[in-house]
């Protein structure tokens, strides 16, 4: 369950201590790499690019959900991931997490690569599949983007 008080994080990796960082990839590695059983390149590159933003929910400095907003071409904003921590599960972190990614990004066209279970979640979020599943890491993905020229209009 989810603590009631949450801070909220939003940080470059340039303002990011070592300790932190530590965290949110230990995150990322206990859960993507560990439990889904993934072998991949958790450190591709784009943690450290200037446009990164890492955003985390933490109780007590302890790293409870985490994503990357990374910036894309065409000023296109991605989102990545998006984790949230076994213990704290169930408890509405996702979606705060998205809500909070989502003020971040604005206006701005925004894609993700949604595992295919979660696709309904974030359509919740006003994203739309744009593209047929593919298989990543044995794990069924679907392409989303929210917002530009690709979305539905209302």
């Amino acid at each position: 369950m989810a603590p009631q008080t949450l801070d909220v994080h939003v940080a470059p990796f340039t303002e990011l201590d070592t300790r932190t960082f530590h965290d949110l990839l230990r995150l990322r590695i206990d859960v993507f790499v560990v439990e889904q059983r993934c072998p991949y390149p958790e450190l591709d590159g784009r943690d450290v690019e200037p446009g990164t933003r890492h955003l985390w929910l933490a109780h007590d400095g302890v790293v409870l959900a985490y994503l990357r907003l990374l910036a894309d071409p065409g000023g296109v904003v991605r989102i990545g991931r998006v984790v949230v921590a076994p213990a704290a599960r169930g408890g509405g972190l996702a979606g705060r997490l998205m809500t909070e990614a989502l003020r971040l990004v604005g206006d701005r066209p925004c894609v993700l690569e949604a595992q295919a279970h979660l696709a309904g979640f974030y359509a919740g979020h006003g994203f739309t599949v744009t593209g047929p599943e593919y298989v990543e890491d044995g794990i069924p993905h679907l392409p989303m983007r929210r917002g530009g020229a690709d979305s539905p209009k209302d």
